[in-house]
């Protein structure tokens, strides 16, 4: 006999509640997991669902879309358009280009400041961080830095921004009440991406061409505390090129993007212990940690697609075509 004959039988409480417990079981629409990845080379943003791991939309952005930020209550996502200098807003419910701010020569990484509505550009013509009111949508100010700014990285309690200087191969510590450059420390070669830790005792600053990431100590005056190398069994090392850094909120794990070696390095927060080498597509770029952190995501720029990664596991699941060059990758809701 079939659920639905047999409930005709059954006290109406029972099959009101039998249908509630179902009910609690099905995933709630409108809530699963959305995750952006800007293609540079196809001036678009592929939106993936979650729960399916398949492109959902394509939306058309500005000329070579690179880095990618929630705004304060993750209604809009922003995307730096480098050669359109400027920033595209994108309203994460119609997942449409709602408008468009200007952002200075060749905007390339973007922040959020988690106190105020302010965005941090890093502009790389111009050897400054601009800082943006994106509510009044107004320049607040630049602040000077080293030569070719690329990565930002601000505190968890947004008291400090860490800029990084391709050229210059520094980590400049901007003090964010100020709105100066008070710190201005060595790195490797071609530093390209700063990250917090959770707690924001440390900053972990990656740099390209050396192939490190070099560890500063917040509590010393942001001076170095350890540098991790990476060497990948088997590949070039001139290939092992450390890019983007995601570092899980427990102080557990970190994990490095390393370019065109194809890898992803699993790193002991704590020891600074490199504990495994995880294959994914090729020239690896920028890595995302989905909310839960029980999933990352990774963009490969020559593959053109994301790696889905399991983090429990340490092993890719799934290869997911996007658009040419993806270079940025955020996870909303």
């Amino acid at each position: 006999m079939s659920f639905l004959a047999h409930a005709g039988t059954c006290p109406r409480r029972l099959l009101v509640g039998g249908l509630l417990a179902a009910a609690l079981l099905l995933p709630l629409p409108g809530h699963a997991e959305r995750v952006f990845v800007s293609n540079e080379k196809d001036n678009t943003v592929s939106v993936i669902d979650a729960d399916s791991l398949e492109v959902i939309e394509t939306i058309e952005v500005g000329r070579r879309p690179r880095a990618m930020v929630l705004n304060g209550d993750a209604s809009e996502l922003f995307v730096a358009v480098g050669d359109d200098e400027a920033i595209d807003v994108i309203d994460l419910e119609s997942l449409a280009v709602v408008r468009s701010q200007s952002a200075g020569d060749e905007p390339e990484v973007i922040r959020v400041d988690p106190n105020r509505s302010y965005l941090y550009v890093s502009n790389e013509d111009d050897d400054v961080v601009s800082v943006f009111d994106y509510a009044r949508r107004t320049l607040v100010t630049e602040v000077p830095v080293g030569v070719e700014p690329e990565g930002l990285g601000i505190s968890p309690d947004g008291r400090w921004l860490v800029a990084t200087t391709e050229t210059s191969n520094m980590a400049h510590v901007i003090d964010l009440e100020t709105l100066e450059a008070v710190h201005h420390r060595l790195v490797g070669a071609r530093p390209r991406h700063a990250e917090f830790t959770a707690d924001g005792s440390e900053v972990w600053v990656s740099s390209e061409i050396a192939g490190i990431v070099t560890i500063l100590d917040r509590e010393d005056d942001f001076q170095v505390k350890h540098t991790i190398r990476f060497d990948v069994p088997g590949v070039p090392r001139e290939t092992v090129q450390a890019v983007g850094v995601a570092l899980t909120a427990d102080g557990r794990h970190a994990f490095v993007a390393l370019g065109p070696s194809n890898r992803v390095a699993v790193v002991d927060q704590q020891s600074y212990e490199v504990l495994d080498y995880l294959l994914v597509g090729q020239r690896v770029w920028h890595l995302a940690l989905n909310d839960d952190e029980s999933r990352l995501y990774t963009t490969n720029g020559v593959s053109g697609d994301v790696t889905v990664i399991d983090v429990g596991e340490r092993e890719a699941i799934r290869s997911i075509p996007v658009g040419r060059f993806p270079w940025g990758v955020v996870v909303a809701p």
